[in-house]
């Protein structure tokens, strides 16, 4: 367990990346550093941690805070809510003292089989036809497809505990030798089968049960077989869920396998690790898709790298095929996060992709006017705000203005706590289209919030000489008529509202930016 003192302080930190945040990424100057070269200092020396991966990560961001001034924005903004995310781990781990019970992790084997298939090859020709005939009612048909069937839990068996630490309600396995082993069966009903183990470690001793239904069981020689599998003083690896019966702790329906001796590997695929839990249709065994992911795991050596060799190295991705193994039966938590984190990202990265792809197209097939992004209405506007535009603001109306004055339709998302100054923001880019000859809307998911903007708004627009109107459900008829006729005529430059603006009435002379505030529900049409 580290020690608060061995490391720096964490809230200091915290602090130091909290102002850089509100200063909008611009690397702030201090009394002494800047801020990069304060963080890339003070990570620069390694406190003694106990845990390997979180010293490589320290170690890690003090390289990634040295070219910091070479980042991107939004690389740099995925470097400090990383490094932010990073240290409350960290301070966490301070703040809870832990004195767990003695436990190891399981020592197991490396589950491999000595074929190699191709990904493309059926499973039937792999595992057999008959098993094969199952799997196809999950939709798996070759290779490929089941290394790309993930599981969709793990019951975690890797912690190793002795016996006297057992606490109910935890997964875990343990290692003991055989006082006792009887199988009989039952008095209460002859078709059920009873296989009794006593292990004992050197903290204590426990008793295991499993049961086995059905006749073919109850056959003296078959029973007289499993006890003699499990002699005096063999050594025996179980796993399961601690429950507490009338007898005392046991393992719930365990798994259970003899060993050769206690410092050797668990060969078996259930025992002392994380066990992945498939999901499954009606018929089709968990071990089934269990032991046909170990014998086409060989596959994945196969499986090509789908993401480049810098985006890789610049998110500290593992690499695609080890993911995939990994995924299936990791060695560890942390092995498991890693192939998680992995996965995740090719989701996202690819289904941004192809939204971009989309975009493209879209904007392929459309354009849009380009818009005068300077002029007397916007300079007026400038003029009369009684306060400075912050760096964030000025940052992304100048990239809005950018879009506007392009021919490729815009489509933006602007976002900010409330109060930040994003209804002026929207102001500037409204004022553009205004003085290149358009007119706009500003569109509210309440009557309540249109009012607050058109009353914000209408201070602004009387000072700058421009008409403007709410346009509302409550908004009576005449007024209602008079705003419809101003829209079609092209007089009015500005309407402020709610859903009443997409009615099939309101009908605009030339439209060219709509500016929609919060979140709306729309539907296709709408849209």
């Amino acid at each position: 367990m580290m020690q608060e003192e061995q490391i720096p302080d964490l809230l200091r930190l915290q602090k130091a990346l909290s102002v850089e945040v509100e200063n909008d990424f611009v690397d702030i100057q201090g009394r002494q550093y800047r801020f990069s070269e304060f963080l890339c200092l003070t990570f620069g020396k390694t406190p003694p941690l106990e845990n390997i991966n979180q010293r490589r990560r320290w170690q890690g961001i003090a390289v990634e805070f040295a070219r910091y001034g070479e980042l991107s924005y939004s690389q740099r903004q995925h470097l400090i809510a990383d490094t932010r995310g990073f240290l409350r781990q960290l301070q966490l781990e301070l703040e809870t003292p832990v004195t767990p019970p003695e436990e190891k992790k399981a020592k197991t084997a490396t589950l491999t089989t000595s074929e190699k298939p191709k990904l493309t090859q059926p499973l039937g020709e792999v595992i057999g036809l008959n098993k094969s005939k199952y799997l196809e009612r999950l939709g798996l048909l070759t290779v490929e497809d089941i290394l790309f069937y993930y599981p969709r839990d793990y019951v975690d068996y890797a912690r190793q505990v002795n016996i006297q630490d057992l606490v109910e309600g935890e997964t875990v396995t343990i290692l003991g030798r055989v006082k006792r082993c009887n199988c009989f069966s039952s008095p209460k009903n002859q078709k059920l089968t009873i296989f009794e183990l006593v292990l004992s470690d050197r903290s204590g001793e426990i008793k295991l049960n499993r049961y086995y239904a059905g006749t073919r069981y109850y056959n003296r020689g078959w029973q007289h077989k499993l006890k003699n599998q499990y002699p005096i003083n063999a050594v025996v690896a179980a796993s399961g869920l601690v429950k507490r019966n009338k007898y005392g702790v046991t393992l719930e329906n365990p798994e259970i396998e003899l060993m050769d001796n206690p410092n050797g590997a668990i060969e078996s695929a259930k025992i002392g690790r994380l066990l992945p839990v498939y999901p499954l249709t009606e018929g089709v065994a968990a071990d089934l898709v269990r032991n046909s992911v170990i014998a086409d795991l060989g596959a994945a050596a196969q499986i090509k790298e789908t993401l480049p060799v810098g985006l890789i190295k610049q998110y500290g991705l593992i690499k695609l095929k080890e993911a995939i193994a990994q995924i299936h039966f990791p060695e560890d938590q942390d092995k498991l996060a890693q192939a998680r984190r992995r996965l995740v990202f090719d989701e996202f990265f690819f289904l941004q992709l192809a939204f971009l792809q989309r975009r493209f197209q879209q904007r392929q097939q459309h354009s849009s006017p380009s818009l005068n992004i300077t002029g007397e209405l916007s300079t007026a506007f400038q003029e009369l705000l009684p306060f400075q535009l912050t760096q964030a603001q000025q940052r992304v109306t100048q990239e809005i203005l950018q879009d506007l004055e392009s021919s490729t339709p815009m489509n933006r998302l602007v976002q900010g706590d409330v109060g930040s100054g994003k209804t002026v923001v929207g102001v500037f880019a409204i004022l553009a289209a205004i003085q290149s000859g358009y007119q706009t809307a500003l569109m509210a998911p309440t009557e309540v919030l249109a009012e607050q903007h058109y009353h914000k708004i209408v201070t602004w627009f009387n000072l700058l000489h421009l008409p403007v109107e709410l346009l509302t459900g409550s908004t009576k008829a005449a007024k209602r008529r008079e705003i419809y006729a101003q829209l079609s005529t092209g007089e009015l430059p500005l309407v402020v509202g709610t859903h009443a603006l997409i009615q099939d009435s309101v009908n605009f002379s030339k439209l060219g930016l709509v500016v929609i505030d919060e979140q709306h529900r729309f539907g296709v049409k709408q849209r």
